[in-house]
């Protein structure tokens, strides 16, 4: 089997990409740098040659210039599409997001949703997931939790409210994908993905300072504190610490899903729980957040890359 991968340099589209590679099948890793943008049609197509399957995983968590909700998420969906279509490819898997829903005020939200619509609707055989927090080596939350933790004495909880989450293990993603290829008890299903183990974020969150070996001083702060330091994290920071779409989702909690979603079987449901071990195995070698991570400083890459 020939598959395609968009956001395929992703954590979740490389794991994916080397467990196919294992069973002998032959994975196209898409991705902006390579020439496989999902607003360039005819680079789709191109690309997509040959391909029996489409796996779709790209996205952004903030929009930058031209890179906007609607073009990479909504108009890069019906592009991924077309494409796949035009060479003949027999399943699309969808990465989407466990709140993605309409008419909800936020852009990543209702633009996940969007694109959900259209693989629907597209008349291909197709699995829609919908996952919640995402984990792992060359993950954004390991990555940008370490760096806070290295860097500031103080970590400020989003909401003066609990909320949860269920942290889903990069690896399971990845084998849950796979499964989504060839598996016809997901055909033409839209699954919420959780890890195995339900707890409060700000638990979550003091397990990664553990490993790290701090111990921050936390507190809580309103939505509104959350969503201005995030414009201004955007503004200033090439790689935000924290991205608006971040805030929104973390203050909904994330553990259930917006609207009805079908099971996942038993025998497929994620196993690896968000231990010290597997938090310090996915821990980048990422240090304190410098100059070199402002816009006016620096060569540090600007790229965005989605929760899910």
């Amino acid at each position: 089997m020939k598959v395609a991968i968009t956001g395929g340099n992703g954590f979740v589209g490389a794991a994916l990409a080397e467990l196919l590679a294992k069973e002998g099948h032959q994975a196209v890793k898409l991705s902006r740098r390579n020439g496989g943008d999902v607003c360039d049609p005819g680079a789709l197509k191109h690309a997509f040659a040959g391909c029996d399957a489409v796996v779709h995983a790209a996205g952004i968590n903030r929009e930058i210039g031209r890179q906007t909700y609607r073009r990479v998420h909504v108009q890069g969906t019906r592009n991924v599409i077309e494409a796949a279509k035009a060479v003949g490819a027999q399943r699309l898997v969808l990465v989407s997001f466990l709140r993605a829903r309409p008419n909800c005020g936020s852009g990543y939200h209702e633009s996940k949703f969007a694109a959900e619509q259209w693989v629907r609707n597209s008349g291909l055989p197709f699995v829609i997931f919908k996952p919640g927090v995402i984990y792992g080596r060359g993950d954004h939350m390991l990555d940008h939790l370490k760096r806070a933790f290295l860097t500031f004495p103080l970590f400020a909880f989003v909401g003066m409210r609990e909320q949860f989450v269920a942290p889903l293990h990069g690896r399971d993603m990845a084998q849950l994908l796979q499964a989504a290829l060839t598996d016809s008890r997901l055909t033409n299903k839209t699954i919420a993905l959780v890890g195995p183990e339900r707890l409060p974020l700000r638990e979550a969150v003091l397990r990664v300072a553990k490993v790290v070996g701090r111990r921050p001083l936390s507190f809580r702060m309103p939505v509104w504190f959350h969503r201005l330091f995030a414009m201004a994290a955007e503004s200033l920071m090439r790689v935000p610490v924290v991205a608006s779409a971040q805030v929104q989702i973390l203050s909904e909690g994330v553990v259930e899903p917006a609207g009805e979603c079908d099971p996942l079987p038993p025998d497929l449901l994620p196993k690896q729980r968000f231990s010290e071990d597997t938090i310090r195995e996915g821990l980048p070698e990422a240090g304190r957040y410098g100059l070199s991570d402002l816009r006016c400083c620096g060569s540090r890459g600007g790229h965005a890359c989605s929760f899910s």
